[in-house]
């Protein structure tokens, strides 16, 4: 129960701490902050914490989460300990404020269409930011589309989606993105089982011509697209693949793949079957998934690989024959499968077991060369004895889910159905940094309420910070205004500076939009994003100078044959030209470049009844086409306000009709 009024040394330190922080003078402010708190109903925690986690205008945070939005198909950049929300990057679903979908990034969007019809959302888990060494290096960002199977990649120098690429053998994924240590590969992995090429199958043949796989997009770091020509595939048997983690430092060369589905259950109620969610779960264990992939690019290279859809894919045999791929089982339903930052250690949270498992990579080193084997399955791969390779099991609660570390020796697992976050000891070289005995539970934090993932500041890297870890909590029940039936989310901040069992929650965020999974936590210096763009008539979709971009007296109407061309520019408060006259039918290709340079001198590109909105950075040039098959008069206007004059910044499209 919390403890309200000025009792307590507790209380009037957190209050002493305002006031100092705030630098006004002790006696009022301390009046004041104890007057407000009163009046409020606050206690010595909830000061403490918003003096934590308050961050004045003008005053920036010290880290910066990229969050999968769910639903939503986008990506949210949030800071801490503010938790502001700085903005949504447009990715998977059209978004009008960028004009994404709505005049630019249609091509890239157009990535995965079927028979034309357009994917107009997508589903949002699994950002990763690139890496050098196993460290974030801030340059780009990858996220998964679960629905559709697609990756995208966002420069983070704009924070713009520049390339999305639809995998051509499944359409699902979840155990990606993930990158190797130095960005030379996105990792994809399926998350359920079909015949590869989703072709037609019929659920009988489900153990013959189902299967899952795992994708290694080949990243060119110089051009910051996906090289699709570079790129190959693993086939896997028809379990359900889920997370997956790259290894580092000691396990480097190594990723790792949970999956559940072992059963190969099919469901299917009205067929007498168990559905899913029992037919799924029957195993007392699942398999691990252990990749070399090193081996597998030199098999790609070796020309090993069959094409499938077009596409090079090793096969299940080819794996085994190459020693690329081993299995060792691994707690039921499994969820998170994260590597610790020395590399040497693999930790698997299943969702039905109340441990985390710990896995030595020197341990499965020597079980391979050793071939502690304690069988095969259904497919002929080789499943390493669990004993051989296990190192540790740390009992932690109920529903763990996935893990993230701290510089310090602690790890840190979410519990979904505890709905808390446990903070446990690694061992080994580990243990040095922790008073308490490795491969123990140190404590538990409540948080509100079923917390999937969590996100610890770089957590996921070779190089920890700690400090700040963020619970992704499922369910916001009684934690904020009641908006109707659908809730939103809740993130939660917490502080995990200091040792031991202090681990306070420090600030609730609710999202309300869509349904976020998992966010990596950077450190913001490491990003260098532009303030505008390199010279006027930057192409963001090219990251270069388009050489047809207007520029100043440059403007111009060009016609023949039935298309128009127009060059026009925008500044501050006028567009060139302002009148702009076609004849129903024409086909209309629209340059317009925003030749500002001052930072944040942001102007839009509204056209009525032709569903196209712009946003023009300065320096930006932009391109659509339409074809002007709705005759009338319709006034074009910025759409982002500019200036004093704002409203005065339009122009009029006439189209004559036939």
């Amino acid at each position: 129960m919390r403890q309200q009024g000025s009792q307590g040394t507790g209380w009037k330190l957190a209050v002493g701490l305002i006031v100092a922080l705030s630098g006004v003078a002790a006696g009022q402010g301390m009046k004041d902050v104890e007057a407000v708190a009163k009046e409020r109903g606050l206690s010595a925690a909830d000061l403490l914490a918003a003096a934590k986690t308050y961050t004045p205008s003008g005053m920036k945070d010290e880290y910066v989460i990229f969050s999968s939005g769910g639903h939503s198909g986008q990506v949210f950049v949030i800071g801490v300990p503010s938790m502001r929300l700085l903005r949504t990057i447009a990715v998977f679903t059209p978004e009008p404020w960028q004009g994404w979908g709505y005049g630019v990034g249609n091509d890239i969007l157009a990535e995965g269409n079927v028979n034309g019809k357009p994917n107009l959302w997508g589903d949002t888990h699994h950002p990763a930011i690139s890496e050098t060494k196993g460290d974030y290096d801030g340059e780009f960002l990858f996220i998964n589309d679960k629905i559709n199977a697609r990756i995208a990649v966002i420069d983070l120098r704009d924070f713009e989606t520049k390339q999305i690429v639809k995998n051509p053998l499944t359409v699902s994924d979840h155990g990606g993105a993930f990158v190797t240590p130095d960005t030379e590969y996105v990792i994809e992995g399926a998350q359920y089982a079909v015949p590869l090429g989703f072709d037609y199958a019929p659920i009988s043949e489900y153990k013959d011509k189902y299967r899952g796989s795992v994708t290694m997009w080949k990243f060119d770091r110089k051009a910051g697209r996906i090289d699709k020509s570079q790129s190959f595939a693993l086939e896997l048997p028809p379990y359900w693949q889920d997370l997956a983690d790259s290894g580092k430092l000691a396990s480097e060369g190594f990723f790792f793949l949970n999956s559940l589905n072992t059963e190969m259950a099919t469901g299917g109620i009205e067929s007498k079957q168990p559905p899913f969610e029992a037919g799924v779960s029957r195993n007392a264990t699942d398999y691990l998934h252990i990749v070399n992939w090193h081996k597998a690019e030199q098999a790609f290279k070796d020309g090993k690989a069959e094409m499938i859809k077009g596409f090079p894919v090793l096969r299940i045999q080819t794996l085994i024959d190459e020693g690329i791929l081993f299995l060792t089982p691994e707690p039921r339903s499994p969820h998170g499968v994260d590597v610790a930052p020395k590399g040497d250690f693999i930790v698997v949270a299943g969702k039905l077991d109340p441990h985390v498992s710990v896995y030595s990579i020197d341990k499965i080193k020597k079980a391979i060369a050793d071939k502690k084997y304690s069988g095969s399955d259904d497919y002929g791969i080789p499943v390493l004895d669990f004993d051989a390779v296990i190192e540790a099991q740390v009992e932690l609660g109920l529903g763990p889910l996935h893990t993230q570390f701290g510089p310090d020796g602690y790890a840190y697992t979410s519990l979904f159905l505890d709905s808390a976050v446990a903070r446990w000891t690694l061992g080994g070289s580990y243990g040095a940094g922790t008073p308490e005995p490795d491969w123990t539970l140190v404590s538990k934090t409540s948080v509100h309420y079923n917390v999937g993932h969590i996100g610890a500041a770089e957590g996921d890297t070779v190089s920890p910070d700690g400090k700040y870890l963020v619970a992704f909590n499922k369910w916001s029940v009684d934690r904020f205004l009641h908006p109707g039936p659908l809730l939103a989310q809740n993130f939660q901040l917490i502080d995990i500076s200091a040792q031991g069992t202090t681990m306070p929650v420090i600030y609730d965020m609710p999202i309300g939009i869509g349904e976020p999974h998992y966010a990596q936590i950077i450190k913001a210096d490491k990003l260098k994003p532009w303030s505008v763009y390199p010279e006027v008539g930057w192409d963001p979709h090219k990251q270069a100078i388009d050489p047809m971009a207007p520029k100043p007296k440059q403007e111009r109407i060009e016609r023949k044959d039935g298309l128009v061309e127009i060059y026009g520019t925008a500044v501050r408060s006028h567009f060139t030209p302002e009148h702009v006259t076609v004849k129903q039918g024409d086909r209309v290709v629209w340059r317009i470049t925003n030749v500002e340079r001052a930072v944040d001198a942001i102007h839009g590109f509204a056209i009525p009844a032709y569903n196209i909105n712009l946003s023009l950075e300065p320096g930006e040039t932009a391109k659509i086409e339409f074809v002007a098959d709705v005759p009338g008069t319709f006034p074009f206007y910025c759409s982002e306000f500019c200036s004093a004059l704002h409203l005065e910044m339009m122009g009029y499209l006439m189209v004559e009709p036939n």
